[in-house]
Parts: C-alpha cells; structure tokens; sequence
C-alpha cells in the first residue's frame, strides 16, 4: 500500500473511479430530472443551466440519464470481471495443476483467442440474441482466455516450489494444496488483471450496445447514448461527446489504477 499510495499516475486513477463510483452509487440524489422525462419543447437544447450537459433529441436530461447510465456500465464490468474471472481462474488452476487436463483446457482457449475478442463477443451474441444480459455473458465469455493463461502460467510456476513439493510429501489433498499454498501466492497477478480487464470490458460492452447489440434504448447506458448520439453529432455534439468522454475516463482510470498495483505488487519491481 506504501508503494502504491507514492503512484500519483494510480491515485489518480483511483480519484476518478471513486468519483464515477459515487455519482452512479447516489445517481437518484444527483439527478436532477427523471431520466426518461420527455419535454419536445427543450429538445436537442445544449448545456445550460437547467440542463448541465444538455438534452437528446426527447428533450431527456442528458446529465441525469448518464448518472444512470454510470450504474448500468460499472455493472457490466463488475458482472463481466467476476464471471470470467471466476471461470478463468478456476480453469487456469486446473491447467496449471493437472497436466494431463492441461493440453485439452488450453487446445479450447487457444481457439477462444484465434478471434478478437471484439468480434468474438460479437458472434456469442449473434448467437444468443440481442439485449444487456447476452451482451455481459458474452464479454465474459471473451474474457476468460486471458484470466486461464495469466493464471496457468503463474501456477505453473508456482506448482515447483519446494513449500508445494513439501506439502505433497507429506499427503496433503490436492485441493488443500491449491487454496492454501498456490491460489494466495498467485493473487497478485489475479488482482492486477481482474483490475486492467475491468476497464476492457466496460469499453467492450459498451462497443456492443454502441452496435446495437447490447442496451437497448431507451435504456441509458453509456454506449447505448453514444449510438444514439451520432445521429445527432452536427446539431447536438453533447449527445456524444459527454457519455464517450465517461467511458474514456473511467477505462483510463482503471488502466492508471491497473498498472500502479502491477508496480506495487510485481515482487520483481521492488527489487
């Protein structure tokens, strides 16, 4: 905590989630009209007074529905990160642990990682059907390849270790060995990964509700006002501009964040 709290690039990265965290956590609170308020008359108004970062083309509150919209990104990433995550980690244990499971687990993710995960997530949809659920299961899904290398390779490094050898000589079950001695000495690459993918998989969902393939209006996710937004990008540039700028900000955020924990957790970096 030392070393990261001396990162300014990752206290800033922190500020900026915190701040996203709490607009969407208090968005009722901070609201300052009902998101799907219709008033044709203020339609398309740019940012004033009344309407902080101007109206969309119902004269909705543009402001008030990306403090909402906040809610369903940050969402995402955490129901994305913690699926793949979960599966990830689990399946990376087990490839790096048992290796005669080992060439079959990886044979499959080398063929999850043959595609881009963009165009991956975009065909698991395809296949799933449109709509915010199949989007989140699909950038899960996409995901997951990255968790089982990071986590094989690491356990793979681990498994030679003379407390592992000890542990085995002595009888110890194998699941005991796994959660006691190998998952807490690989959690730092966990973290640092589940941190840097949170970011990717907001940027990812929100791509594909940008397609048309994930929120749906008038659902006011962030992605979903960017899609509706470029329809409107020569009368009312907020429409875009300000719900694209949320998602550039809180990706960098978990990037500063993601790299400063790299440096402060990587032992090879405290040397």
């Amino acid at each position: 905590m030392i070393r990261l709290s001396k990162n300014k690039s990752a206290l800033l990265g922190a500020a900026i989630l915190l701040l996203f965290t709490i607009a969407s956590v208090f968005a009722p609170l901070l609201a300052t009209h009902p998101i799907n308020e219709m008033n044709y008359g203020e339609s398309l108004a740019g940012p004033s007074s009344s309407h902080f970062l101007g109206t969309d083309e119902f004269g909705r509150d543009l402001f008030s529905r990306i403090l909402y919209g906040g809610r369903v990104s940050l969402l995402m990433g955490l129901v994305v990160v913690s699926i793949a995550g979960t599966v990830g980690v689990l399946l990376g244990v087990i490839a790096g642990y048992f290796r005669k499971i080992d060439i079959f687990i990886m044979q499959c993710v080398d063929v999850l990682l043959a595609l881009p995960s963009l165009l991956l997530a975009i065909v698991i949809v395809a296949i799933l059907g449109v709509g915010l659920t199949n989007a989140m299961i699909a950038v899960a899904i996409a995901v997951i390849p990255s968790f089982v290398r990071v986590v094989r390779g690491s356990v793979l490094s681990v498994r030679e270790s003379e407390y592992v050898e000890a542990a085995r000589a002595l009888g110890v079950k194998n699941h005991k060995i796994i959660f006691k001695h190998i998952l807490p000495n690989i959690a730092s690459p966990i973290i640092i990964l589940a941190t840097l993918e949170f970011g990717s998989a907001i940027l990812a969902a929100a791509s594909l509700s940008f397609l048309g393939l994930g929120a749906q209006p008038p659902n006011p996710e962030w992605g979903a006002l960017v899609y509706v937004g470029k329809s409107f990008l020569s009368q009312a540039w907020w429409m875009t501009v300000f719900p694209g700028l949320c998602i550039m900000l809180v990706v960098l955020g978990f990037n500063l964040l993601g790299d400063g924990l790299r440096d402060a957790l990587d032992p090879r970096l405290k040397l």
